[in-house]
């Protein structure tokens, strides 16, 4: 599947001014068209929670094209925001702006995000091993209880889980997110609109995870963000994409260890061989170390939808 964005030069940031910019994340460009939002997904890549200086050429096309085939198939599930990825049936005066917008960018509707991360867990890795290991070092014996979980004590990292579970985290405007019980948060958002918000993650994540599975792919974790159309609940943001997911091939699995993954980890592996202090300004990448990650993230696209 050939990107279409590979014609043109690498996205680093983008500048639409007929419309005011509603928000700028790590990786997307969202601007503000009233009851609409145009949502540009750039070739930024964050390391560490500091955006690197160097794009990741294809980047964003893989991110914006992963997420729109995926609204597609989980739209028996849930409503989502996506109204459309065709610059064609974007507002006119976007037109000129196809080169910068195909393949990267799309229209959804504006709704009210909930300021919840639902993240589906299906094998033991990142933060929740890390949390898992601090447990286990302060549990002298009998099951690690975490986050509302009881655990085995001789889970080993990158181990599938008893069973999927839900462990939401924290959205904070600034600074890190924070994983929490499911108990705090339906505290936070009701315990109504917590038990959709589980059931949903969960349904989505079982439906992506047959899916990735047919195509040789491990899905280990994944994140979705959810807003309100009045009392609906509504998908938001980006579905199950190497961003905001953990994939692995399946040939490769090797439990014990850290797994390959079709992301930016010769990114991370990259700094952390440098020395950085992991805080700005970062390291320039290596042309090597660019062209690999580039390279990950379109098989990614290429095994999931081509």
């Amino acid at each position: 599947m050939e990107l279409i964005t590979s014609k043109y030069p690498p996205v680093w940031q983008s500048e639409i001014p007929e419309y005011p910019l509603y928000a700028r994340g790590k990786v997307r460009d969202i601007y503000d068209l009233d009851d609409k939002l145009l949502i540009v997904t750039s070739d930024r890549l964050s390391a560490f929670d500091v955006v690197l200086d160097d794009p990741i050429p294809g980047k964003g096309e893989v991110l914006n094209r992963i997420s729109v085939f995926w609204f597609s198939q989980i739209k028996d599930i849930i409503p989502h925001h996506l109204i459309t990825a065709e610059v064609d049936e974007y507002p006119e005066n976007l037109h000129h702006y196809r080169s910068l917008l195909a393949g990267r960018s799309m229209l959804v509707k504006k709704f009210e995000r909930i300021d919840v991360e639902c993240i589906a867990r299906a094998y033991i890795s990142g933060s929740l091993w890390k949390e898992y290991k601090q447990a286990l070092a302060a549990t002298p014996q009998g099951p690690v209880k975490l986050l509302g979980f009881e655990f085995p004590r001789d889970l080993q990292l990158s181990q599938r889980l008893p069973e999927v579970i839900f462990t939401p985290s924290t959205k904070p405007e600034v600074g890190h997110d924070e994983n929490i019980s499911f108990t705090q948060m339906t505290e936070m958002v009701g315990e109504n609109l917590a038990n959709k918000m589980k059931q949903a993650t969960l349904d989505v994540f079982t439906k992506c995870v047959k899916h990735a599975e047919s195509r040789g792919i491990i899905l280990a974790d994944t994140k979705f963000e959810f807003g309100l159309d009045g009392d609906q609940l509504v998908l938001i943001d980006e579905v199950c994409s190497p961003d905001s997911s953990r994939f692995w091939p399946m040939d490769k699995y090797t439990i014990g260890r850290a797994q390959e993954s079709f992301d930016k980890q010769p990114v991370r592996d990259y700094l952390e061989q440098t020395g950085w202090d992991k805080n700005p300004p970062p390291p320039k990448l290596p042309p090597e170390v660019i062209a690999s990650t580039s390279a990950r993230y379109a098989e990614a696209l290429n095994r999931l939808a081509g």
